[in-house]
């Protein structure tokens, strides 16, 4: 069941984790940026984060997952669990979307931007793309099981987390690298008001 409002947050190990988690991301982004993805080396990543390589395997056991890995996901089903458990499944996600987005600092947005520049853009990590895709739906899938009471394979779970994501994808793709909070929400509201109504075109 979802938790209410006053429920506690993540405990100061968490946060003390998510903060190096995130250090150490922004580096590597930053370093990918200006050098090259092949160019940067883990070392150098370490360096610039001040902690030893073997700290940034810790929290990102390959090179890839430096670009895989997504906090927002993670804030989106925090987002989720706050929703009421009277609310529908579809409108418990349009409003974690929203929040999650809302909520998002300019850093949290830029480095999704770079992420998914990077992931489009260097070969290597293509492959890479679709993996977060298909672990983003299996993650909300997740959380629609815990706040239904239904088993987490259940299909129509499935196909609505997968349709849910698709909307944010198009309109991630109808931004065309101009992403703008407001617009980009406008858009996920529209998707999910016609998803609701079954798309009657």
């Amino acid at each position: 069941m979802a938790r209410t409002k006053g429920a506690a947050g993540p405990g100061l190990r968490e946060r003390k984790k998510a903060r190096t988690r995130q250090l150490i991301q922004s580096h590597a982004l930053r370093l990918f940026r200006q050098q090259g993805y092949k160019e940067t080396s883990v070392e150098q990543i370490a360096e610039a984060a001040e902690v030893s390589p073997s700290t940034v395997f810790h929290y990102f056991p390959t090179k890839v997952d430096l670009v895989k890995y997504d906090a927002m996901d993670e804030q989106m089903v925090e987002a989720m669990r706050q929703v009421p458990a009277d609310v529908g499944l579809l409108e418990a996600m349009r409003q974690a979307m929203r929040q999650t987005l809302v909520n998002a600092a300019g850093d949290d947005l830029d480095a999704m931007l770079e992420r998914e520049r990077l992931m489009r853009t260097v070969p290597e990590l293509r492959a890479a793309l679709l993996e977060e895709f298909t672990r983003t739906i299996r993650l909300m899938t997740g959380i629609l099981a815990e706040r239904s009471g239904r088993p987490g394979d259940d299909e129509q779970l499935q196909a609505l987390a997968g349709a849910v994501i698709g909307i944010g994808l198009a309109a991630w793709s109808a931004a065309d690298g101009h992403f703008m909070a407001g617009s980009f929400l406008e858009r996920i509201d529209k998707g999910m008001v016609w998803l609701a109504s079954g798309f009657k075109i």
